[in-house]
C-alpha cells in the first residue's frame, strides 16, 4: 500500500468533522506554549516602547545576541537614550512572585505549588555586563530593568527597576539625567548594530546549545538540602573525616545544609 491509499483510508476512517477540529487544537497548543506566551510578552514590551516612548529621544533596538566570554548572551530590548542605555529583561511567569534585590534565586508560588527561579536582576546583570563591555560604558550609563508580563502579583517589595507591564516605561521615563551626548547615543546605537550577531538560524541554535549547557550545568550541582540555596565545596579540616570533601551551603553559617561531594 503507497501513501495515497494511507491517505485515503484515514480521510475515509476519520470523520469529516474532526479534520476541522485538528487546525483549532493545533492553534490552541501553539498558543498555550511557553513560546508563544514568551514572544506575546516580548511583543507587548515592544508595543508599549512605541506608544508611549517619543522615538526621537528613545531608540529602541529588539532581541540582540552579542558574543561573550563563554558563549553568547541574548538581550530582549535595549533602549538607547541620553538619559541612559536600558538593557529590558522580559520575565512571563504568573502566580505570587517572592523576592529581593540580593537574593539569588526568587520564588514562583501558584496555589500550593511552589518553584524557584533565577533572580532576573541576576540574570540580565550579564547581559548589562556585556554591554558595557561593548559600549565601553560606566554601570550609572547603562541601567538594568526587568518586566514581568502574564498574570503575577509581587508579594515582596521589589526595586523600581522590577515592574509589571507597561510599568517599565514609567521607570524609563523618570530618569531625567543626562548620562549621554546626542553624538554619544549615535555611536552607541551604531556599536550595538555592528557588533550584534547576524540573527541567522545557525547563531540562533549555537546560542540555544549555549543556554541549554548552562541550565544542564546547573542542574548538576547540588542544591541546598534546607534552603535550596547555592552550594560550594569544602573540606573537612578536622575529626575522623578529616580530608573528605562535601558540598556546603553557600549561606553558612545561617544555613548549615550539606551533601557529601560524591
Amino acid at each position: 500500500m503507497d501513501h495515497t491509499q494511507i491517505l485515503h483510508t484515514l480521510q475515509n476512517a476519520i470523520p469529516t468533522a474532526i479534520w476541522y477540529l485538528i487546525p483549532f487544537f493545533l492553534v490552541a497548543a501553539v498558543i498555550k506554549s511557553p513560546w508563544f506566551k514568551g514572544k506575546a510578552g516580548e511583543a507587548a514590551v515592544n508595543l508599549s516602547a512605541r506608544l508611549f516612548l517619543d522615538k526621537t529621544r528613545y531608540h529602541l533596538i529588539k532581541n540582540v545576541t552579542l558574543p561573550a566570554e563563554d558563549g553568547t548572551t541574548q538581550i530582549d530590548h535595549i533602549i538607547v537614550s541620553r538619559y541612559g542605555v536600558f538593557v529590558v529583561e522580559t520575565k512571563n511567569i504568573r502566580g505570587w512572585i517572592f523576592g529581593n534585590a540580593k537574593q539569588r534565586y526568587w520564588t514562583q508560588k501558584i496555589f500550593k505549588y511552589s518553584q524557584k527561579f533565577q533572580n532576573p536582576l541576576h540574570q540580565n546583570y550579564k547581559h548589562v555586563k556585556t554591554l558595557q563591555n561593548l559600549l565601553d560604558l560606566s554601570d550609572e550609563q547603562v541601567l538594568s530593568v526587568v518586566v514581568f508580563v502574564g498574570d503575577s502579583t509581587f508579594k515582596t517589595p521589589m526595586p523600581e527597576n522590577v515592574t509589571h507591564g507597561g510599568g517599565y516605561v514609567r521607570f524609563i521615563k523618570a530618569q531625567t539625567e543626562q548620562r549621554l551626548s546626542d553624538v554619544e547615543v549615535q555611536k552607541v546605537i551604531e556599536a550595538i548594530e555592528s557588533g550584534r550577531l547576524a540573527a541567522t538560524f545557525k547563531n540562533h541554535r549555537n546560542h540555544v546549545k549555549h543556554v541549554k549547557e548552562v541550565v544542564a550545568k546547573k542542574n548538576s550541582e547540588p542544591r541546598c538540602p534546607k534552603c535550596h540555596g547555592e552550594m560550594v565545596k569544602r573540606t573537612v579540616k578536622r575529626g575522623e573525616n578529616i580530608g573528605k570533601e562535601f558540598f556546603g551551603c553557600k549561606a553558612f553559617p545561617k544555613c548549615r545544609g550539606m551533601v557529601g561531594a560524591s
